[in-house]
C-alpha cells in the first residue's frame, strides 16, 4: 500500500481512538517524563524512548498512543489493537510493522513504562505504569501541580505520523520549558541539559519544527546595560498550527 494510503488509513484509526477515549483539549504527561530532576545525570524517559533511530520512532508513537487511549483508572487497554492493528494506526509497512510493534511493546514493558498481561486468544492487555519508568502505579498527571499538555490534535491531525522522534521530543521539551508563556523566552543551558537531548538533536528538532510552522526562534539580547550583553535564542511555540494537518513529506 502506498505511503499516502497508509497515512490516510492511519488517520482514521487515530481519530477513532481519540473519539472512543473521549479525548478533548490536552493529553497530560508528567514533567518527570520530559525533564530530569536537578542534579540527576540519567536522562528522563522521553530521551531514552527516542534512542535507536527507527526503533525509537515506533516506541515513542506507541507510548503516546497508549497514553492517549488509556483514560481511566487503572489506565489500561483490555482490548488493545494487535500487532496488525498498531501497524495500521502508525502507518507502518505491513510486512515489517507487526514485528517492530511487538519488539517495541516488549521494550516499553522491559523499561517499566507499561505492563503486558497475556490474554487467551487476544493481544496482551496493556496497563500504563508510572511515566518515570520506576514500575510504580500510573497516576493521572492532572492530579499533580503541573503537567505537560499535548493537544489532542497532535494525534487527530496526523502530527504523530509526520514529526520525527527528534522533533516530537523537542516539542515536549519546549512545552515544558515555556509553560504558558506566549512571548519568546530563552532557555538556559543547564535546563536544556536536563532534557537529555544532545545539541545535534536539539538543532535538528528545531529545524523541523520551524519548517512545519510550529516554532519561531528569535535572537534577543540577554543582560542589562551594565552587563555584557549577548544575543541568544528565544523560543516561541505556535501551537495553533497543530489545529491543521502538517506539511507531509
Amino acid at each position: 500500500m502506498p505511503i499516502g494510503d497508509r497515512r490516510s488509513e492511519a488517520l482514521g484509526y487515530l481519530q477513532g481512538a481519540a473519539d472512543k477515549a473521549k479525548r478533548r483539549g490536552y493529553i497530560p504527561f508528567p514533567p518527570a517524563f520530559v525533564i530530569a530532576p536537578e542534579g540527576h545525570d540519567s536522562p528522563p524517559p522521553l530521551a531514552r524512548l527516542i534512542q535507536g533511530g527507527r526503533g525509537g520512532m515506533v516506541r515513542l508513537r506507541l507510548y503516546m498512543c497508549i497514553t492517549m487511549m488509556a483514560t481511566q483508572k487503572p489506565f489500561d487497554l483490555r482490548r488493545p489493537p494487535g500487532p496488525n492493528g498498531w501497524t495500521q494506526m502508525l502507518a507502518l509497512d505491513s510486512r515489517t510493522g507487526p514485528r517492530r510493534v511487538a519488539s517495541n511493546l516488549k521494550w516499553l514493558a522491559d523499561n517499566k513504562l507499561i505492563e503486558l498481561e497475556p490474554q487467551w486468544g487476544r493481544p496482551s492487555a496493556i496497563t500504563l505504569l508510572s511515566a518515570v519508568g520506576d514500575g510504580e502505579e500510573y497516576t493521572q498527571p492532572r492530579d499533580g501541580a503541573r503537567y505537560v499538555g499535548m493537544p489532542v490534535e497532535f494525534w487527530t491531525q496526523g502530527w504523530l505520523l509526520q514529526l520525527s522522534p527528534t522533533a516530537t521530543a523537542l516539542l515536549f521539551a519546549l512545552r515544558e520549558a515555556l509553560g504558558g508563556y506566549e512571548e519568546p523566552r530563552y532557555i538556559p543551558t543547564m535546563r536544556r541539559r536536563r532534557y537529555g537531548l544532545s545539541p545535534n538533536t536539539w538543532t535538528e528538532g528545531r529545524k523541523e519544527l520551524e519548517v512545519q510552522g510550529l516554532l519561531t526562534v528569535k535572537r534577543e539580547p540577554q543582560g542589562d546595560f551594565y552587563d555584557y550583553t549577548r544575543l541568544r535564542n528565544a523560543y516561541e511555540l505556535v501551537l495553533k498550527r497543530l489545529d491543521n494537518p502538517p506539511s507531509w513529506t
